[in-house]
């Protein structure tokens, strides 16, 4: 379980959160939707601890603080899917998803059959397992993101951070990598906070939805209650509509030109 309290970030003199509070229980999909230059990248980078202390404000992670963890113990509890990036071209596959067991290794870091299964178990979980001989300098930019989420599968950590993981997927694999996570948080009880552009997959995957604009939190709820035009079209400066689909009540959130 997350919880941010009060939490505010400043880069320099810029104020990019202001006084940002939520709780993420188990099981549960938060995604964190908002303009670019909202602050949801920089909400992951604080969460992972790899910003720094926040300016003001605290946050806990399965009840411990989240500044008095070791950069190890933080690896434990924490897992991220970054941005799609390039990564060392000359691991293979295989190896860049071992990397996720190095929070659970001895001090020599050794790894384990456990390690190793653990590690399969992760990529037969996102379709990747048939790549795992080959560099990653040689795979798509899709190819490498789902990589990436095989990797963080891998540290089993029991909340997972998402920063636009279906970027560089093309349909299938937005809807197939989104259903093992709603999969995973059911399943396997994880905390996962996704960052996301697409409001019809916030709409059709999140349990909860948190609305950033200029670093201030101006909506959290479920995705009815968040997913708005009135909300939406004020936060995205643009008119958007939301429809109702009769199979599964998802709305659908489309611009509202005429």
């Amino acid at each position: 379980m997350l919880e941010v309290k009060s939490l505010s970030v400043s880069y320099g003199i810029r104020q990019v959160l202001h006084d940002v509070s939520f709780e993420l229980p188990a099981g549960c999909i938060l995604a964190v939707i908002g303009p670019n230059g909202a602050g949801k990248t920089t909400l992951i980078r604080v969460l992972s601890g790899t910003f720094g202390q926040a300016s003001t404000g605290q946050i806990q992670v399965d009840g411990r603080d989240l500044n008095q963890l070791s950069t190890q113990e933080r690896a434990q509890h924490i897992a991220v899917v970054p941005q799609a990036r390039q990564l060392p071209p000359a691991f293979s596959a295989w190896e860049t998803v071992l990397l996720g067991r190095t929070p659970h290794l001895n001090w020599l870091g050794q790894t384990s059959r456990r390690d190793e299964a653990i590690t399969r178990q992760a990529m037969e979980r996102t379709s990747t397992f048939a790549l795992a001989e080959r560099p990653v300098g040689e795979l798509s930019g899709g190819e490498q993101q789902r990589i990436l989420l095989a990797r963080a599968l891998a540290q089993a950590a029991p909340n997972l951070l998402m920063d636009e993981p279906t970027a560089h997927l093309d349909l299938q694999f937005q809807f197939s990598l989104l259903e093992e996570v709603r999969t995973l948080a059911r399943q396997d009880n994880l905390a996962v906070l996704v960052v996301l552009h697409d409001l019809n997959l916030v709409a059709r995957y999140a349990d909860r939805v948190a609305l950033l604009v200029e670093g201030k939190l101006q909506a959290l709820g479920s995705p009815a209650e968040v997913l708005t035009g009135e909300l939406l079209s004020e936060a995205y400066h643009i008119p958007l509509e939301i429809l109702h689909t009769g199979k599964g009540g998802w709305p659908y959130i489309i611009p509202a030109f005429r």
